[in-house]
């Protein structure tokens, strides 16, 4: 049977326009069992359309790892690492993840207690929510009434020592069901966007590149991005900014000089823009809780300096400027218009090109609402490409 692609269901709250290219369900082939022919149309869809959804799947964590892997034969560990936070409790992660005993490559993540499952005999399971991680919270009673917010909106990676997994798989085992919420925003624009419960929310990087203005096109692709060592020990104390797109900078990150042993070397410092294998696209590819500088290159011989920002370049040292730059470049794009806010069933499987793409967990659970999900990435085997000459030249 061939494969059948069709366009995922945009919500009504999203512009489809703009959509358009994002996402696609995949059918007539079984994930698990591709023949190397359909994973190279597998693969290439996936590059082109940041996700893929295939519904109603029955799959196994040693699939899922198989599956992961593929897009990137020589990577091994768990995009976190294999003992996730290296045994590190002070992580803002470590409540999130249980490992899959015998496939220690796949996480078990969701909300509630579950029994007997793939080899774990209980798993308490800790939904992440705006009200640990947030500075401000929705009111308990706005929250009876559905209100909530995004979590934290990222990439799946370490961002210290490992490279950015190329790829992420999460798999529905079990999802509750209840009343849709709305996302608040809360940020003075009044934005809101209604969102089935617990979904994932997904942007896409390209088109947080596209959309930005001129001047700010010439600054992402001459920039880089330093992320501070053990970035989610370091911002474990800070608060994050109600839309969870990136942190309120009031000095309460854990000093350099208290975090668990970092060498200068494994530090990650990466383009702000990452382009995409197969399509040549550049995507605005930052996780904004865990950066710590900018290092802008000088514009190019022959560029118009007029308006330019930095044109000399610069090294953005001042954690307040690094993160209100950032949020003035990545704001626009998780406009509700411009969200794909997926509606979890269970047996779906979605695969995200996480080098694409930005996702946050969104919403919260009661605690007798049991949701099991099997998640996968892998430390990559190298790290992303940024913009070319060509490139560079083309938008500064």
């Amino acid at each position: 049977m061939a494969i059948e692609i069709a366009p995922l269901p945009i919500p009504p709250s999203a512009d489809a326009s703009l959509l358009k290219d994002f996402g696609r369900e995949v059918k007539g082939v079984h994930p698990g069992a591709l023949t190397p022919e359909q994973f190279k149309e597998i693969h290439d869809l996936l590059y082109k359309h940041g996700a893929l959804l295939f519904r109603n799947v029955d799959l196994t964590p040693e699939q899922q790892y198989a599956l992961t892997k593929a897009f990137d034969p020589t990577s091994e560990s768990y995009g976190h690492g294999n003992k996730k936070t290296e045994g590190e409790k002070k992580s803002i992660l470590h409540p999130d993840l249980k490992t899959i005993p015998r496939v220690p490559q796949v996480q078990l993540i969701g909300n509630g207690v579950v029994y007997d499952h793939e080899g774990l005999a209980e798993a308490k399971l800790k939904h992440p929510s705006h009200t640990t991680f947030h500075k401000t919270r929705v009111s308990p009673e706005d929250e009876e009434k559905g209100y909530t917010r995004f979590y934290r909106w990222h990439i799946d990676a370490a961002l210290y020592d490992l490279s950015p997994p190329k790829v992420t798989t999460l798999y529905g085992v079990t999802v509750p069901k209840g009343k849709h919420q709305r996302v608040r925003y809360d940020d003075g624009t009044g934005d809101e966007l209604e969102v089935p419960l617990g979904t994932t929310a997904f942007v896409d990087g390209k088109t947080m590149f596209d959309i930005l203005p001129p001047e700010l096109k010439s600054l992402a692709v001459r920039t880089r991005v330093k992320y501070a060592p053990h970035p989610y020990v370091w911002m474990a104390s800070a608060h994050a900014l109600p839309t969870g797109l990136g942190i309120t900078s009031e000095g309460l990150e854990m000093p350099y000089s208290e975090l668990p042993p970092w060498e200068e070397s494994k530090i990650k410092v990466l383009p702000m823009l990452w382009k995409n294998p197969v399509t040549g696209g550049l995507h605005f590819q930052v996780h904004p809780c865990g950066v710590a500088e900018l290092l802008v290159d000088p514009l190019p011989e022959g560029a118009k300096r007029e308006d330019a920002l930095y044109p000399d370049g610069a090294h953005l040292t001042d954690l307040k400027e690094v993160r209100d730059l950032l949020y003035k470049m990545q704001r626009p794009a998780i406009a509700p218009n411009l969200v794909y806010p997926h509606d979890w069933e269970e047996k779906d499987l979605v695969l995200f090109h996480n080098r694409g793409v930005l996702h946050t967990v969104v919403g919260a659970f009661k605690p007798d609402q049991v949701r099991a999900f099997h998640q996968c990435n892998l430390a990559a085997s190298d790290d992303p490409k940024g913009p070319t000459e060509e490139d560079v030249k083309k938008w500064a």
